[in-house]
Order: structure tokens, then sequence, then C-alpha cells
């Protein structure tokens, strides 16, 4: 990762630990981070968080959007009602990749649960550095944008 980001993140009571290791990692490599919460292992909505974050990289405040629960669906289930953001749930270093490559993913999704941090890490990092293609998913991606 050598290009620095601004990057906000958000979870859930499930993923908390997760999230302040990726915000840590993250810092760690110089991007600008923002945590949009929570900040305590209370238990929480996730759509909440959801929500926030995608407010947050519609409005440009941030580049990309990191969300994180416990399996990673239900955050990237509400973080794509907003229009402006196309959440890629991954598990994975080739779901990452093809998120950014292929769909011009804007918000990575991962699930606490189910994969370790050094995969996260692999997945964010992957996402990070990957550029959109272009050329014929520039129309798959328009549609997926209401005008």
């Amino acid at each position: 990762m050598t290009t620095v980001r601004k990057i906000a993140l958000a979870s859930d009571h499930a993923a908390l630990g997760l999230k302040a290791e990726l915000a840590a990692w993250l810092t760690e490599h110089g991007h600008s981070v923002t945590d949009l919460g929570p900040d305590t292992a209370d238990s929480v909505d996730y759509p909440d968080y959801g929500f926030k974050l995608a407010d947050h990289v519609a409005s440009g405040a941030a580049e990309f959007g990191v969300a994180l629960c416990g399996s990673g669906i239900g955050i990237s289930i509400a973080v794509n009602r907003n229009p402006a953001c196309r959440c890629a749930l991954v598990s994975d270093h080739l779901s990452a990749s093809l998120s950014r490559q292929h769909n011009d993913a804007n918000v990575i999704a991962m699930g606490a649960r189910l994969i370790g941090i050094d995969t996260a890490k692999d997945c964010l990092a992957t996402f990070l550095a990957t550029p959109f293609e272009g050329g014929r998913h520039e129309r798959r991606v328009a549609k997926l944008t209401p005008a």
C-alpha cells in the first residue's frame, strides 16, 4: 500500500476487535482513518453503523469504507442501500481484487466471525491496491447507480 487514502471504518459489537486492529494497521501504513464506531462492546444494530458509513463515503469525507459485522452480510446490505456506495462482501484475496477491478467497489465488508486478522489485512491491502479496470465493466457499474 503506497497511496495514502482517506478510509472510514464502522462495525457492530461483534466486529469491534477486528475494526480496532484494522484501524491501527491502516494508520501504521500512513492512511487517514476515521472510526465511525461503535466505541464499546455493548450490543448495537449493524444497520445504524452501515448507514453511517455509507453516508460518510457518499459525502466524499472518505474515499473508501470498511464495513464489519459478525458475518459481514448485514452491514453490507445496509451500506448498499445508499446508491453512492458499492459495498462488496469479501473473504479472500481474489474476491477483494475483483470487487475493485470489475465492480469499482468503494466499500469492503468482512465478517469478523468468519475470517482472521491476517486474511482481513490481506483482503484490505488488495482492495486498496487494486484499481478499477474500466472498459467493459464501466457500463455495468453505471447501471448500479440511478441517474
